[in-house]
């Protein structure tokens, strides 16, 4: 498949099998196969990978923010290019959100603040 990267996947909703948004397609990762020819290997997400994405002062500030709220130095979320359905108006997945890995700052967020509100366990409805 021939896509053009700016165009057509960077900035992209990432939705999961379900429907459900999962994030941004903030960077692409490549890897290079045994003939030496490049493919996306992964899609990055999150804060870490906008922010050394932009690079300069704006960059280094969001992965700055991302550092201080994640208990290790924050990781863009990686998923790999494997999981993409197709491409649209959004970037479809095979996989379900439950089957990602969660986003670090997310993760530390769930369970530093939104895990100690009352009631915060319980699904509404």
């Amino acid at each position: 498949m021939r896509i053009q990267l700016d165009r057509q996947l960077l900035d992209r909703q990432i939705v999961d099998a379900d429907g459900l948004l999962v994030g941004k397609v903030d960077d692409v990762e490549f890897a290079v196969d045994d003939r030496g020819l490049p493919y996306v290997a992964c899609l990055l997400t999150g804060q870490a990978a906008l922010g050394q994405r932009i690079g300069g002062r704006v960059g280094r500030l969001l992965v700055a923010l991302a550092d201080r709220f994640t208990d290790e130095p924050a990781v863009p979320l990686r998923i790999p290019f494997r999981e993409v359905a197709r491409i649209d108006s959004a970037v479809r997945l095979r996989a379900r959100a439950d089957e990602l890995p969660r986003p670090p700052v997310e993760a530390w967020l769930r369970r530093h603040l939104i895990d100690r509100i009352p009631g915060a366990g319980r699904a509404s409805g």
